[in-house]
């Protein structure tokens, strides 16, 4: 994404992104994933902390809209270090299609729901956002999908951590190859 300015010859800045993070109720999965993206991207030490613009996530089902992220999420995400991530459940938007760069479906259920979203909503012919799966950016060679933990217990919030950070971090060194790696 950066280049270099023919006539000066000087490093042009990247251009900001948005990413949006998508699940089903948006408490579990599309809030790990927000949370810990976040804390890599907004730490004013982070390589990528000028790059992004927007971040945030949603559910493509409006059932927990304006709760917490769940109890799990927020001590999986302490235990990590993250301390400082605030969120309120919403669903999607037809908006969230031309305001955000990047839209990353948690599975493949999340996904399709996009893509017809997308799809039904005639407003949306223009819309920016890539849609696709977050799991693309595994860096195994192979999609992953991000298992919801919620009926499945505490491991299972565990994985969804070590995959949100995983994921994003190939992301973003996919997304802007001149900036040093993260750690």
């Amino acid at each position: 994404m950066s280049s270099t300015t023919a006539a000066s010859g000087v490093p042009e800045t990247p251009q900001k992104i948005s990413v949006l993070f998508v699940c089903l109720g948006n408490i579990c999965r599309s809030t790990m994933a927000e949370g810990v993206f976040r804390s890599i991207v907004k730490d004013k030490s982070s390589p990528y902390y000028n790059l992004i613009d927007k971040v945030d996530s949603c559910g493509t089902g409006g059932y927990h809209t304006g709760d917490g992220p769940d109890d799990r999420t927020m001590s999986t995400l302490e235990d990590n270090g993250i301390t400082n991530y605030v969120h309120a459940a919403r669903r999607l938007r037809d908006s969230d299609f031309q305001n955000f760069d990047y839209i990353f479906a948690m599975d493949n259920s999340n996904l399709m729901d996009l893509e017809r979203w997308k799809d039904r909503s005639k407003k949306l012919s223009s819309a920016k956002a890539q849609v696709m799966l977050f799991g693309e950016f595994s860096g195994t060679g192979r999609k992953e999908v991000m298992q919801d933990p919620y009926y499945v217990g505490r491991d299972a919030f565990e994985k969804a951590f070590e995959q949100s950070r995983r994921f994003s971090r190939n992301f973003l060194e996919r997304i802007f190859p001149d900036v040093t790696k993260t750690n």
